[in-house]
């Protein structure tokens, strides 16, 4: 564990010292509001399954095209428990949503009935994109589907997803989604305490993560994905199974974007399909790479910095967002090759030949 805080640029304080001390310091004397605490808790939610695409794609070289459907099934399952909790005390006092209400569903369809309970619903939160997760990749991957095959196959995936969600039919809130969250574990989700405390616990959270994650990739298990995503086929001819390997790092990815779903959806108050779409898991690729691939820090630094710059641009320019996540991805890919987190290196490269040719 010692191990994983040995850094001689101190940037594990400088994320702690910004995040745990100097945002709710300033929240607690009034100079940051409650609404800036609250995005910067969703960036954590962000980051999480962004260190889920790292491990995928930066570390076994397995580029998922469908993370974002995996956070959203966190979402939506944490959203079903909070919308039962909430039964009876809609605007229409059913014992059902009121969404169902308004759709004319006379009784509670039999899959979200697990979802009454706090602990159950979390269990199925992390089992539910586990599992699912694990038969498509067992399938996918003990036919050695791989690369750009990969990435399309994971594509329609979510883009099919997408489309089911949509449908009123699926009792899962069509295109409105799910909303109107009102309680948490008896805690009002309204109030600057509640939103507080979500911050508080997603940056845990995060640490915790990036922590875990951090020692099983400096582990014999992360060595082998490196080796597969090297040469894949050279590690072949060993006695490795490499379907194995991939099938499980497939499946911790999923659960870890779920987990981050988890916490996202009641510090926004909404869950909707748009959130797992084939954009949204492009936008977390384009976050890992504008980081650094293969760099777990990179990955955490790439979400938050494009989510903060996208909410100063929706804000400032609506309607230019697009144009300026183009604009970064292609730069990344020209001339930030190793993203943010590796810049410095690659500018002491740069003066470093300077120099050579100088000499």
């Amino acid at each position: 564990m010692k191990s994983v805080f040995k850094n001689k640029s101190y940037d594990y304080l400088l994320f702690l010292g910004i995040f745990l001390i100097l945002l709710p310091l300033g929240y607690l004397f009034d100079i940051v509001s409650i609404t800036t605490i609250s995005l910067w808790g969703r960036y954590f939610c962000f980051a999480i399954a962004a260190i889920g695409v790292d491990i995928l794609w930066g570390y076994t070289g397995i580029l998922c095209m469908c993370q974002a459907l995996f956070f959203c099934m966190g979402g939506y399952g944490i959203a079903m428990h909070m919308l039962l909790s909430a039964s009876g005390k809609g605007v229409y006092g059913s014992a059902i949503p009121d969404f169902m209400v308004w759709n004319q569903v006379a009784s509670l369809p039999w899959f979200w009935e697990p979802f009454h309970g706090f602990p159950v619903a979390v269990l199925m939160c992390i089992l539910i994109p586990g599992l699912f997760a694990g038969i498509f990749g067992y399938f996918i991957f003990k036919s050695r589907i791989k690369g750009v095959y990969f990435a399309i196959i994971t594509q329609a995936l979510a883009l099919a997803t997408w489309l089911l969600f949509l449908r009123n039919e699926t009792m899962m809130g069509g295109t409105n989604g799910l909303t109107d969250f009102k309680m948490l574990l008896g805690f009002d989700l309204s109030t600057s305490a509640t939103k507080f405390g979500l911050y508080i616990i997603s940056c845990f959270v995060l640490i915790a993560v990036y922590i875990g994650v951090k020692q099983l990739v400096k582990s014999k298990f992360g060595k082998v994905l490196i080796a597969i995503r090297d040469s894949e086929s050279r590690i072949r001819y060993t006695s490795y199974k490499i379907q194995n390997y991939k099938l499980v790092v497939f499946v911790l990815a999923a659960i870890i974007a779920a987990v981050g779903g988890m916490l996202y959806v009641p510090q926004t108050g909404i869950i909707t399909p748009g959130r797992m779409n084939v954009t949204a898991s492009i936008e977390m690729i384009i976050w890992v790479a504008l980081g650094g691939r293969g760099k777990l820090k990179g990955a955490i630094l790439g979400s938050l910095f494009i989510n903060f710059l996208y909410s100063i641009f929706t804000t400032a320019l609506p309607g230019s967002w697009l144009y300026v996540l183009g604009i970064l991805f292609i730069v990344t890919v020209l001339y930030i090759d190793q993203g943010i987190i590796g810049l410095p290196n690659q500018i002491r490269e740069y003066l470093n030949k300077l120099k050579t040719r100088k000499a």
